[in-house]
């Protein structure tokens, strides 16, 4: 039997980012399949009474040297957008929308957006520089502010973000491998372990 892991993510994080880089390798060596459910961090944040580390000074100076760690240990890049943090709802939402509709353009869609924001240090807030980053994936501006303003769209990713609230999370990246959650993407050992087990 094929095993799964569910991984969820927020563009705005860098963890998810990292997460992210490493989770076709993920793949190959473990032969599961990985599924990628887009959730909406400030959600997760209201919902659980958890908030961003960079709120913390301390922390979130900390955190940043240490994601750098992973960054050359995984052979990417990784570099502080000045914009950041950036508000990924719109972002989240045509990844929902593409999602539903199984777009052949997400993967490329997704890849542009992480790319842009963790990077290339693009302003992924900016309608505009969202529609320059995303047209070679083949999206046209009108399209994606199509897309992000869809009512099933809003609702079914207000929907997925209770879900994984309702399943424990408490931020991103998360992932679950059956009951098992692992939060952060220095869990990947873990991840690995659990689906190999």
């Amino acid at each position: 039997m094929t095993r799964s892991v569910d991984f969820l993510y927020d563009y705005g994080s860098p963890a998810a980012y990292l997460a992210w880089t490493q989770l076709d390798k993920l793949a190959a060596d473990t032969g599961a399949q990985v599924h990628m459910k887009p959730i909406l961090l400030g959600g997760i944040f209201q919902s659980t009474g958890n908030r961003a580390p960079i709120t913390v000074p301390a922390k979130g100076s900390y955190l940043f040297k240490d994601l750098n760690r992973y960054a050359k240990a995984y052979g990417v890049a990784l570099v502080m957008n000045p914009h950041f943090p950036i508000n990924t709802i719109t972002l989240m939402r045509i990844d929902v929308a593409l999602t539903l509709r199984a777009d052949p353009r997400l993967d490329a869609y997704r890849s542009a957006v992480f790319r842009a924001i963790w990077a290339d240090r693009q302003n992924m807030g900016d309608p505009a520089t969202v529609a320059a980053v995303l047209a070679p994936a083949g999206f046209d501006a009108s399209e994606l502010a199509a897309l992000a303003a869809d009512p099933q769209v809003k609702e079914t990713l207000k929907t997925w973000t209770q879900e994984a609230v309702d399943r424990g999370a408490f931020g991103a990246p998360t992932f679950f491998v059956e009951g098992d959650m692992f939060w952060g993407q220095d869990r990947l050992d873990f991840v690995r372990s659990a689906l190999t087990a």
